[in-house]
């Protein structure tokens, strides 16, 4: 079983490339998704440091309840049966990432637009961003399908290998039951102090895959023949300029990348060169991010290949 990392994920991302998302009976993050749902049908503590107390808990506990569970029983399973082992760590794994979910929710906004449906495509958008799209217009569609193409290459990709490469399958499961708890909670309002916990863990979580995530752009547009001098100069001068401390790196290097301006509007701008948007840029950013997962993938291969080799 020396080799069986590299056998999980290579099964793993195979099965992400063929099939996609499950559907949401016999998906891990949907289960995870309605656990977080009744965790929060407990009426928030009053005051700003119980909150902060009880969104802690709920985070830790629900991350302790799943992930040792799952270890004590696959540590037992190799001795068994090593072939059940890799399938159901495979099907665990890549349900911690999205690669093919991601690029069909660009590709569904880009083909609305291709078709002059912009209200398809806001409704698809909703999938994509957490900004109110029913108001958006097709220049702004266009930027938030690029923009959800840079910044979603970390959580929905580089992270979750991240930490596979880093502390195997429970370091995946973690690190997506964090983002699944900020997706859902970790905003303004009502849960504003309970969410709190989960976005700064997730922001913490993402701060090295972020930088990667960006670096990797950089190195697939001179690939995918972009302009990896205009993504590395763009990233470096106004990844800042965003509220999230590592959205600003991927979005920065795609808009340079491309050439093109990003907008998110009462927010940022982040200018990265005066080409217009339309389909086929979609498309580059959707080459560019896919070009960037390869690479990763390979280097997450060969890390897992090395390890094994070793034992």
């Amino acid at each position: 079983m020396e080799l069986s990392g590299l056998y999980i994920l290579c099964m793993a991302l195979l099965l992400d490339a063929l099939i996609g998302e499950a559907s949401n009976p016999w998906h891990p993050v949907a289960w995870l998704g309605k656990l977080i749902s009744l965790e929060l049908k407990f009426e928030p503590p009053k005051g700003p440091r119980r909150q902060l107390i009880f969104g802690t808990v709920i985070v830790v506990t629900t991350c302790i309840a799943i992930t040792v569970p799952l270890w004590l029983g696959l540590t037992l399973l190799p001795s068994l049966n090593p072939v059940i082992y890799i399938f159901i760590s495979a099907y665990l794994f890549k349900n911690t990432f999205a690669l093919r979910g991601l690029w069909q929710a660009v590709e569904d906004v880009r083909l609305c637009l291709q078709r002059n449906d912009a209200a398809e495509a806001r409704r698809k958008a909703r999938s994509l961003v957490s900004r109110d799209a029913s108001g958006l217009s097709d220049e702004q569609l266009m930027s938030a399908a690029v923009e959800s193409c840079a910044e979603n290459l970390c959580d929905s990709f580089i992270a979750p290998l991240f930490y596979y490469a880093i502390l195997g399958l429970p370091g995946a499961l973690i690190y997506r039951i964090v983002n699944t708890f900020d997706a859902m909670i970790g905003y303004h309002g009502r849960w504003e102090y309970t969410g709190r916990v989960a976005a700064r863990l997730d922001d913490a979580l993402n701060f090295i895959p972020a930088r990667l995530s960006a670096l990797l752009i950089v190195a697939a547009s001179g690939i995918c023949r972009a302009d990896p001098a205009g993504s590395w100069r763009t990233m470096l001068k106004q990844h800042g300029r965003t509220a999230s401390p590592n959205a600003g790196w991927t979005m920065c290097s795609m808009a340079g990348s491309l050439g093109i301006e990003l907008e998110k509007s009462g927010e940022y701008t982040l200018n990265g060169g005066g080409a217009a948007l339309s389909g086929a840029v979609i498309s580059r950013s959707q080459d560019i991010m896919l070009t960037s997962a390869g690479i990763w993938g390979l280097m997450i291969a060969v890390v897992e290949a090395l390890i094994g080799l070793a034992r």
